[in-house]
């Protein structure tokens, strides 16, 4: 009996995120199994016909079923309360009328969708929970710890752990942490399979003309991001380097970028900023010498794996990251691939901006990141992964049955 995978994802196929941590795991997992993808698109994203009928075709191209649904902005928690209503619907019919063995969901709210999938057909799930999501909306500010929402986010959290088969985290200090809940079902097996990267895609190009250094900022700018902070290092930085400069690609917070350079009184004649689609990436972090993976450390980041992180390192570029995200630190001292900052004062982000510097001066700096891209980032090993634990799901179905 052929694997038969329903993937559930609240995030949408036609943002950078769906394409780069979705899809591209897809299309190598459809390969001798049959998916089907259940997506929440945001309506301005489907608005962009050209881009959404280039999507659809790259998905059916792969043999993926896809059933995209809308997805639901305001007010917060009717409108995710609707969505998980219509998935959860969706989800079952699909699970019974294409006689599904796996549900994979990506992150909570998914995951209860996939749990109402388990509860009405009896199919397995792996819940591959990507992090703390309650304890993130707390940490970032949005909602007060003991709120009624975060008690309900985290029933529904042990809801999942006790009804899951199988649990995929970012990284190992989650399935550590993870481990420890009490509402974890006895035996349930954990893998950590990290964010990766197209390593095809995120490889070193031929080094242009020699310059002044360019630190690069990719991504969503939200309260983890730190810009303020890394604007600062980059005002930093220009002591040493007086020509440096500060390439941000981003693609939807630009006026809060904004606000933060005029805050920052940011040299514009330094900064170059870049609205980008997914695909335009790899060239962009070309023109980097620096990756920045900047995070505000707390206890929900523990969970976290910064996609840039690989794609930085996967193009040879070496990081500044700070610690408490995750297993973020281990990894790039223990692979000598950028610099950690001990902290964000003055004094602390002069000396890490010294230590780059320096670092930038060795020869094996670059090969030492792609290596370390291939051995820990690789979109191919994290897709093998993906293959062994639903292997080990359908055998212990078996036994089951």
């Amino acid at each position: 009996m052929s694997e038969r995978i329903l993937y559930i994802s609240y995030d949408g196929m036609l943002e950078p995120l769906g394409q780069s941590q979705v899809l591209a795991y897809l299309e190598k997992l459809a390969a001798g199994r049959t998916i089907h993808l259940i997506s929440f698109e945001k309506p301005d994203d489907w608005k962009e016909s050209s881009h959404r009928e280039a999507v659809r075709r790259r998905i059916a191209a792969a043999g993926i079923a896809w059933h995209p649904l809308r997805y639901h902005k305001r007010p917060t928690a009717p409108a995710t309360a609707y969505d998980i209503a219509q998935g959860s619907a969706l989800a079952v019919a699909l699970a019974l009328r294409h006689r599904v063995r796996i549900v994979h969901a990506r992150s909570y709210v998914a995951g209860l969708m996939g749990l109402a999938a388990k509860r009405a057909t009896g199919v397995r799930l792996l819940f591959d929970m990507r992090g703390f999501w309650a304890d993130e909306r707390v940490d970032a500010g949005w909602w007060p710890r003991g709120d009624r929402l975060y008690r309900m986010a985290k029933e529904m959290e042990r809801r999942l752990l006790r009804g899951s088969d199988h649990i995929v985290t970012l990284t190992h200090a989650a399935a550590g942490e993870v481990a420890s809940f009490p509402s974890l079902r006895a035996g349930t097996p954990i893998t950590v399979i990290p964010t990766c990267a197209d390593l095809d895609r995120f490889a070193p190009q031929p080094p242009g003309p020699a310059g002044p250094p360019v630190l690069g900022f990719l991504g969503t700018a939200s309260a983890w991001s730190m810009v303020p902070e890394l604007l600062r290092f980059h005002r930093l930085l220009l002591e040493r380097e007086p020509k440096a400069r500060l390439l941000i690609v981003n693609r939807d917070e630009q006026d809060y970028i904004r606000s933060c350079l005029t805050e920052a009184g940011s040299d514009p004649d330094r900064v170059e900023m870049v609205r980008a689609d997914h695909g335009e990436v790899p060239g962009l972090i070309a023109r980097m010498t620096i990756g920045t993976a900047l995070k505000r450390p707390s206890y929900s980041q523990l969970g976290c794996a910064p996609t840039k992180l690989g794609e930085f390192l996967g193009c040879g570029v070496p990081v500044l990251v700070n610690h408490g995200i995750g297993d973020v630190a281990e990894i790039v001292e223990e692979r000598e691939v950028g610099v950690v900052l001990d902290g964000f004062g003055e004094a602390e982000l002069r000396t890490g901006g010294d230590r780059m510097l320096a670092l930038l001066s060795d020869g094996e700096l670059a090969r030492r990141c792609r290596s370390a891209a291939e051995a820990i980032f690789s979109l191919d090993n994290g897709v093998a992964a993906y293959e062994s634990v639903y292997r080990s799901m359908i055998g212990a179905e078996g036994v089951a049955s």
